[in-house]
């Protein structure tokens, strides 16, 4: 469920330097050791911005569904194709799965994936800078 509640400016700068962490992180990795750590650290930068994104607009998401509902809350904007928002979802899944029931993700599905998968983040950052001017 997403909520209204006031700007949190200090906790947007909080994450965006858990952001630009995980980011150094993912630089330093070896992609086809690690797939399923790689994709974990992509969907946390993901949900990360996201959150960021709604925290300047004054938005939270609660409760079980919380980050299955961030990620629908960018379908809002125009920026995301439904592919994309599919993408995400995906990305979501398979990383609760790894986390949840020991299924690793696939370095093919990452593989195939990372290209597009790094045009969201680029978007979502580009939501975030307009979001803070």
């Amino acid at each position: 469920m997403i909520i209204k509640r006031g700007s949190d400016k200090e906790k947007v700068k909080s994450i965006i330097k858990m952001i630009k962490d995980r980011e150094d992180f993912l630089k330093n990795i070896d992609i086809k050791k690690f797939p399923g750590i790689f994709s974990e650290n992509f969907y946390e930068i993901i949900k990360e911005l996201a959150t960021t994104i709604l925290l300047v607009e004054g938005f939270k998401s609660v409760g079980e569904n919380a980050y299955r509902d961030l990620i629908n809350f960018l379908s809002r904007y125009k920026e995301f194709t439904d592919e994309e928002i599919f993408l995400m979802n995906d990305l979501r899944i398979r990383r609760n799965q790894r986390l949840y029931e020991g299924k690793d993700i696939n370095l093919d599905y990452l593989l195939n994936k990372k290209d597009r998968l790094k045009k969201i983040v680029q978007k979502l950052k580009k939501i975030l800078k307009a979001g803070l001017k």
